[in-house]
C-alpha cells in the first residue's frame, strides 16, 4: 500500500473518531482491496457447499464496523484487526448456523499451523471449533487471543500487529508461538479426550 493511501485511510479514520460520517463514503474505496484479499483468504478454506460469497463477507464486515456506536480508531492497522474480528465472527457465526442445521458433531484431529495463516479452516466445523478454543485463550490471555484473530484471520504481519497492538514485534513473534502451541493442544484434547 502507498504511504500517500496509509496517510489518507489514517486521515480518515481520525476524521470518523471525531464523528465526521461522511468520512465513512470515502473510507470504503480505499480499504476495500485489503478487504477483499483479506476475506478471499477466508473464503478460499471454505467448503465448497459453502453458499456464502467473498462479496457478502466483506460488505457485512463493513456494515459491521460501519454500524459501531463509537469508532476509535488508532490507525490503519488498527481498523484491519477490527475488521478480521468482524469476518471472523460473521463466518463463524454462519458455520454455527450451518453445524445447527446438519445436527451432527465431529471428532476430527485439528491441526493450526503455518500454512493456514490467513485462511479460514478447511471445514465449518474446525472454524467453530477454532473460534471455542481462540474464546477460552482470550481468558487465559486476551492479548495472545488478538496476535492469533489478527494474524490467522485478519493476515496482518507482525509488524501491523505489533503497531495495532502498541508492542514489539518480538513480543508478536513470542505471543504467536504460545497461543498456536496452546491452541493445538486446546483443539487437540478436545477432537480427542481422553
Amino acid at each position: 500500500m502507498l504511504k500517500s493511501s496509509i496517510e489518507d485511510i489514517d486521515g480518515l479514520l481520525a476524521d470518523l473518531n471525531r464523528g465526521d460520517e461522511a468520512a465513512n463514503e470515502l473510507l470504503m474505496p480505499l480499504v476495500y482491496d485489503e478487504l477483499r484479499r483479506m476475506a478471499r483468504g477466508y473464503m478460499r478454506g471454505q467448503p465448497s457447499e459453502h453458499t456464502l460469497q467473498t462479496t457478502e463477507l466483506i460488505h457485512e464486515a463493513y456494515m459491521k464496523l460501519a454500524r459501531q456506536g463509537e469508532k476509535h480508531w488508532q490507525n490503519r492497522a488498527h481498523f484491519f484487526g477490527v475488521a478480521s474480528k468482524a469476518m471472523r465472527h460473521i463466518l463463524v457465526d454462519y458455520a454455527r448456523s450451518k453445524h445447527r442445521q446438519k445436527r451432527g458433531g465431529w471428532q476430527d484431529r485439528i491441526v493450526l499451523d503455518d500454512a493456514l495463516i490467513g485462511a479460514a479452516a478447511s471445514r465449518s466445523e474446525d472454524l467453530v471449533a477454532l473460534d471455542d478454543a481462540l474464546m477460552k485463550l482470550a481468558v487465559v490471555d486476551e492479548r495472545k487471543a488478538r496476535v492469533v484473530e489478527m494474524k490467522y484471520f485478519g493476515g496482518l504481519n507482525t509488524e501491523e500487529i505489533a503497531q495495532a497492538l502498541k508492542i514489539s514485534p518480538d513480543t508478536v513473534k513470542r505471543d504467536w508461538r504460545f497461543a498456536r502451541n496452546w491452541l493445538l493442544r486446546e483443539l487437540n484434547s478436545t477432537n480427542n479426550p481422553a
